[in-house]
């Protein structure tokens, strides 16, 4: 019959059809609602199947990967104003620092006064009075260093936490241990006496947490300090292993093992090092994960026998 076309589907005016607006190509994967608006992008287009809004305000292409800690960042990044910055745990992760667990479904995010902290689903806001000298850029973001970084996690975490980060940032040589000393004092913080305590307790040389535990624990019993990551080689200085934790003068080595399931081929990699050091006259005490659960029987007790097996005395 004669008379007016029917109008386009619903999801066709909205933009969720199979002929959606191509958005600007000023636009990034991620962007907010305002800067789109800016360029022209009609509300209902940003309504489409093909964005999705992880954080209010903010739109992101579907295919936009947002499994990780820095996917999310780069997501929420359009979000941040001058005075914003990733921060504590979230500037931890972004960082590459070891802490035992990281809520990823949730950024945080300080603001420098008189900026006001962010209040929006799946950020934990902060107000922060940070010196602008104290924050750098990690991967293009806004962080702080690595020493303030340190600082922050104070109030979230405990001390032995704290020390295999301190190590961590030592080892890999983000800051000084003086670097670590100031951003722990400059202000009064929460979690200023867990960051005292870590402090004195820093050793350059972990290359993992795990390595850090362990060293804690020898030194809580008493036992000697052992030296980190030792380069064991033989008489003709041919290299022979890296030995986590070692006390030379008594040629005992202290190793950690975290691999529940190593691979056949870095197992009897392992197998022909173990008989190599021993054969340099070293006692090895190995450590693996479950040790950890009884730690004064398997950990300090091995490691003190061999220890006075080579004529040290408490």
């Amino acid at each position: 019959m004669p008379g007016n076309p029917m109008p386009p589907p619903p999801a066709m005016r909205c933009g969720r059809g199979m002929h959606r607006q191509p958005l600007p190509h000023e636009l990034g994967p991620a962007f907010t609602v305002r800067e789109a608006r800016t360029l022209g992008v009609a509300r209902d287009r940003l309504t489409a199947l093909d964005l999705r809004a992880p954080f209010h305000g903010v739109r992101a292409r579907v295919d936009t990967a947002a499994d990780d800690m820095l996917a999310r960042c780069r997501i929420y990044e359009p979000r941040l104003t001058s005075a914003q910055f990733f921060s504590h745990t979230t500037a931890a992760a972004l960082w590459g620092l070891p802490l035992p667990t990281v809520d990823s479904t949730s950024l945080h995010v300080s603001t420098r006064p008189p900026g006001r902290e962010p209040r929006t689903r799946g950020v934990r806001g902060h107000r922060l009075d940070l010196p602008i000298e104290h924050l750098t850029l990690r991967h293009g973001l806004p962080v702080p260093t690595p020493a303030e970084t340190w600082a922050q996690l104070g109030a979230l975490h405990r001390v032995d936490d704290l020390v295999a980060v301190g190590d961590a940032i030592l080892t890999r040589r983000l800051a000084e241990r003086a670097d670590l000393e100031e951003a722990a004092q400059r202000l009064a913080r929460r979690g200023m006496s867990g960051l005292r305590e870590a402090l004195p307790l820093l050793r350059a040389g972990a290359e993992s947490p795990r390595e850090t535990v362990v060293r804690l624990i020898l030194a809580r019993a008493g036992l000697p300090e052992p030296e980190l990551n030792r380069d064991l080689r033989d008489e003709e200085g041919r290299f022979v292993a890296r030995l986590d934790l070692a006390y030379p003068a008594y040629r005992v080595a202290v190793e950690y093992d975290g691999r529940q399931h190593a691979e056949l081929a870095q197992f009897r990699r392992d197998a022909d090092r173990w008989p190599a050091i021993a054969a340099q006259g070293w006692l090895l005490v190995r450590v693996v994960d479950h040790h950890l659960e009884d730690p004064t029987r398997s950990v300090v007790a091995p490691v003190d026998r061999a220890l006075r097996s080579r004529g040290w005395r408490p």
